[in-house]
């Protein structure tokens, strides 16, 4: 029998080989382009919209919408067109083409999108719909040429219809593996080198030379001609249909195709929650986990290769046997995991930088690697089943990556905000684990076997199916408590966005994000709500405020003591504004009861750009440095985002945790501010030496600080209003510490911008070095002698900020600095220089007016409220 052979798949003689190890090639570097943009695209739609996980799941959903659109479309045409491999390349420059309207269009909707938000923004359906639209125009068509990539190619590599197969497994492998390495460089590399708008400059570049160069091997490529007799021969034959083989129809293929999608990237998405427990959440640990993932995925594409060479045993009954080794990896893991990590403990803490990053690779690989084979190789294998109907390569990869992809992004959304908030993250895994033996006992009852038998096998599948749905996973916990200092649980919420406790700690409770970051709690109450009260007392009359963050809401009900009219705080995990109001109402002024006050679970950074208010105040919580994406919080575009919605005369709170910056993150934020306002000025948050915090503010040039609105707010605090001036100011001024500014300290620090995120991708550096003792954070004697070069760079009496502060109230400011150092000293030993700090500081204030001592130790704790 005769055939007519392909488009593409007559080579010039002796370029065969050749021709196809250089599209090989060049498939895996599309792969690697378009993990790039997809890392990039994700990443600038949640600067747009907010870094949400709806937000997240929108830009990733309608990516993969037109991944699997283009699957379908392109399948459908890759046997009609002359010549795939040029058609394929045609595909990378009209992707790369597309790409290049991202910068046009971003630019638009900064243009347009402010104007229709104040119109649709109080419609929740309308506001989704606007960012449907805008998405979709960015991210759908690139997409859709993508998806019709692996089709092309497909059609070019796979000369016979009996290697549909191997050649189709092997491609899928390329890709995914190139994916992978993208991941990778798009995580450690690109953006440190490049920059983000050179990284994306690179893609674009790599799918121009990709699409060039097959156009070129195209042009080497004869017209199409039949296959000879002995070329057909001589190529693998397609499986026999006998009575023991009977082909599955196309809608269960289509269907496994679907649910295999589904499983895999719900369980993706599970796992990173279950990561997120135990890491940094940087944006390197994060890339391992998507690269470890990726990698497993291609491993399984050379798996599914290998089994579908394998001629003695029945394709379905291989199908069956991955199906429940599936089912049997991803129920097990939530276990894994908790002894891996030995119950949620820390992963590498105290390692070094390349050490913790090999920890977490170690524990990527242990958790992810045989899983992830085993759900790899599921889709490519359906290859080998439908092999025998001997169709046409393109469409039958355009069809199954189609339907593959259109489950994941069901099987996404279902994971991330159904299952995981009804089943937590170990029940939701097992759910995701019934697909398989559903699958499986679906495959079972077709058996070409009496019915009697098909039930036999099918009915304890359904079983195991129905158990795992019902099953709760015992001896596991999402929640890691320390028992010795005598912590329980009070409340737990494993929603979209995050796992968030509420945990009683003797007489405190505290507020804890994925286990290790602490947003507050009672234990500080003074430091909470000092952040409210020091720039509170500073402005002359604070009527409208801003919060970037709620965390305990403690901090934000102190602004109920003064005569506010408006307050509006955003908070990005809805879990945490639910347990604050849950258990925190009686520490943060019934601010949920307020009427004045505005509570919404969004993106700070987005509230704030389409605000329709000017405030007096914004004041922007602390922030761990070095977790993924709150790098955007500390960024050029940010600050000027806080100033454009300045009302006359107001201030911009940057809260800063020294306990977690060093001098190099310090000193970076505090350029970055200088760039954007004309005032930057440093207030302390405490006096103490351990777990300091500071405030940098930011206001226009011609803000001065008046002592008669301190006073006048000291008053109105205290009920009193016979307080002494000279008490008042004396509590007030030693909180502050330099003007930035002025100073010239931070000239040669570099900029963090969106381009060049130095904060976000150099914090989780210098955390690690902290850890090994490379460098220090700011705190102790480190700030000590910030504050001093502070004061030697520009001195009280030469500060333009404190022009209106009389000689008297100078001295109140350096009293400050000497009770810090008394503190430093102290705590170090060294006692008789400690005193004569404390000496320094009698003599400069009213005793009446010394800081209370406390016990409280707690690092970024260590608060006193003195107002």
């Amino acid at each position: 029998m005769v055939i007519p052979k392909r488009p593409d798949s007559a080579p010039v003689a002796g370029t065969a080989g050749a021709g196809r190890w250089i599209a090989a090639g060049l498939f895996v570097v599309s792969g690697f382009a378009a993990l790039v943009y997809q890392v990039l695209w994700v990443r600038e739609l949640g600067l747009l919209f907010g870094n949400t996980a709806q937000a997240a799941a929108l830009a990733i959903a309608i990516f993969f919408a037109g991944l699997a659109a283009g699957g379908w479309f392109w399948g459908r045409q890759a046997p009609r067109v002359r010549s795939a491999l040029a058609t394929f390349g045609l595909l990378e420059i009209a992707v790369a083409a597309t790409a290049l309207g991202h910068f046009l269009l971003t630019d638009l909707y900064h243009a347009l999108y402010p104007g229709l938000y104040a119109v649709v923004g109080d419609l929740p359906w309308a506001d989704l719909t606007l960012r449907i639209l805008v998405a979709t125009l960015v991210l759908f068509p690139s997409a859709f040429l993508m998806g019709g990539t692996l089709p092309m190619m497909g059609q070019f590599m796979v000369r016979a219809s009996g290697r549909l197969a191997t050649t189709g497994t092997a491609l899928y492998a390329l890709n995914t593996f190139g994916s992978a390495t993208g991941a990778l460089a798009a995580g450690f590399v690109l953006p440190i080198a490049l920059g983000f708008h050179g990284a994306y400059l690179l893609a674009i570049g790599l799918d121009l030379a990709v699409g060039a160069a097959a156009l070129a091997l195209a042009r080497h490529v004869r017209p199409p001609r039949p296959l000879t007799e002995n070329e057909e021969q001589a190529s693998p034959p397609p499986p026999a249909r006998t009575k023991a083989t009977v082909l599955l129809p196309p809608r269960l293929v289509d269907g496994i195709a679907l649910a295999s999608g589904f499983a895999t990237l719900g369980v993706e998405v599970l796992w990173t929650r279950l990561f997120a427990q135990v890491l940094q959440n940087s944006v390197y640990t994060y890339s391992i986990v998507l690269t470890s993932f990726l990698l497993a995925l291609t491993l399984g594409s050379l798996a599914a290769n290998a089994l579908a060479r394998i001629k003695v045993i029945e394709p379905r009954t291989l199908l069956v046997g991955l199906l429940l080794l599936a089912a049997g990896v991803i129920a097990a893991s939530p276990w894994a995991f908790h002894i891996a990590t030995d119950g949620l403990g820390y992963v590498g803490a105290g390692a070094a930088w390349l050490d913790y990053l090999a920890a977490v690779g170690r524990l990527a690989l242990v958790i992810m690697v045989l899983p992830g084979i085993l759900l790899g190789a599921v889709l490519p294998y359906l290859l080998r089943i439908i092999e025998a109907t001997r169709p046409e390569p393109g469409e039958a990869l355009g069809r199954l990556v189609a339907m593959n992809t259109a489950g994941a992004i069901m099987g996404s959304l279902v994971a991330g905000f159904v299952l995981l908030p009804l089943l937590g993250v170990s029940g939701a895994l097992l759910a995701l684990a019934a697909v398989y033996p559903a699958l499986a006992a679906g495959l079972l009852i077709r058996e070409p076997r009496p019915w009697a038998q098909r039930i036999g096998y099918a009915a304890p599948l359904a079983t195991a199916a129905v158990a795992l749905l019902l099953v709760r996973p015992g001896g596991l916990t999402a929640a890691r408590l320390d028992t010795v200092a005598g912590e329980r649980l009070l409340d737990l919420r494993e929603g979209s966005h995050a796992t968030v406790t509420v945990v009683q700690r003797g007489e405190h409770r505290v507020i804890r994000v994925n286990n290790y970051y602490t947003l507050g709690g009672t234990m500080s109450l003074e430091s909470e709500r000092n952040r409210t009260l020091i720039p509170m007392m500073t402005h002359p009359d604070p009527r409208r405020i801003f919060y970037l963050g709620l965390g305990t809401g403690i901090t934000a009900g102190t602004a109920l003591r003064f005569p506010v009219e408006r307050v509006d705080i955003c908070e990005i995990l809805p879990e945490v504004v639910d347990l604050a109001e849950r258990h925190f109402a009686p520490w943060n002024g019934a601010l949920f009861e307020d009427p004045r006050v505005r509570v919404r679970a969004q993106d700070a950074h987005h509230c704030l750009r389409h605000a329709q208010v000017d405030y007096d105040l914004i004041i922007s919580d602390l922030f761990t440095p070095w977790k993924a994406g709150t790098g955007n919080l500390y960024t050029r575009e940010h600050y000027d985002i806080a100033r454009q919605r300045l009302a006359d005369g107001g201030l911009f709170v940057q809260w800063l945790p020294l306990y977690q910056l060093t001098a190099k993150e310090l000193g970076s934020i505090a350029r970055t501010m200088i760039e954007t306002f004309p005032q930057v000025v440093v207030w302390r948050g405490d006096l103490f030496p351990n777990g300091s915090i500071i405030a940098l503010i930011g206001s226009d040039e011609d803000v001065h600080l008046d002592p008669d609105v301190l006073v006048q707010h000291g008053r109105a605090l205290a009920g009193n209003p016979t307080l002494p001036e000279e008490l008042l100011k004396a509590i007030s001024l030693r909180f502050y510490a330099g003007n930035a500014s002025a100073s010239g300290l931070f000239d040669d620090f570099p900029l963090n911008t969106r381009n060049r995120p130095v904060i976000e991708y150099g914090a989780p550096r210098s955390q690690r070095e902290v850890h090994t003792g490379e460098v220090r954070w700011m705190v102790g004697a480190e700030l000590g002698l910030f504050y001093e070069t502070l004061a030697e760079q520009v001195p009280p009496a030469d500060d333009p900020y404190l022009t209106r502060v009389d000689e008297t109230g100078q001295g109140f400011v350096r009293a400050g600095r000497h009770y810090y150092h008394y503190r430093v000293l102290g705590r170090q030993g060294r006692t008789d220089l400690a005193q004569r700090h404390l000496d320094a500081f009698l003599a400069l204030t009213p005793f009446a007016a010394a800081p209370r001592e406390s016990n409280n130790q707690d690092p970024g704790s260590t608060w006193r409220e003195d107002f």
